[in-house]
């Protein structure tokens, strides 16, 4: 009687989070993108040295006070359009020279990124758990409806 009950209970779960997951995920992405990208645009991010060591690394000829300002624009747009459904796989798109230039510092910047082998700092850490965000993203992706899907066949 209790395993029935115990079942039945997973099963409900499961299905309640299947449901509210691609809403839950965008607004989500949505938080982390937008905060982050406001904080660089009033000049006030954390991140703003990492990312001025990268530009400088990879894009001297950039200026970063102007780098820095659209960067946080870019990352609000990323989060805005993760809030509307139908804008995910553009927001996915944005997503992915977004992700590329983040993870830069893990190989650009070792001495920033890595305390020793495999032992990342607290900046190669904030890098590293894009993963998660990458894997958000993914359970997104999963959740659309093939663009083909209304063709007949």
């Amino acid at each position: 009687m209790s395993r029935i009950w115990i079942e039945k209970a997973d099963d409900s779960i499961i299905r309640y989070m299947k449901r509210v997951f691609p809403l839950v995920s965008r607004i989500a992405l949505f938080v982390v993108f937008f905060w982050f990208g406001v904080l660089k645009v009033l000049e006030v991010s954390p991140a703003s040295p990492l990312v001025g060591e990268l530009l400088e690394r990879a894009l001297p000829f950039l200026s970063f006070d102007s780098f820095i300002v659209w960067f946080g624009i870019f990352e609000c747009l990323i989060g805005l359009t993760f809030l509307f459904k139908g804008l995910e796989r553009f927001s996915i798109a944005l997503l992915v020279p977004h992700m590329l230039m983040t993870f830069g510092p893990l190989v650009l910047l070792p001495e920033i990124a890595w305390s020793q082998s495999f032992v990342p700092t607290l900046e190669g850490q904030y890098i590293i758990k894009n993963l998660a965000i990458i894997a958000l993203a993914m359970g997104i992706a999963a959740h659309l409806r093939p663009l083909d899907a209304d063709k007949s066949k």
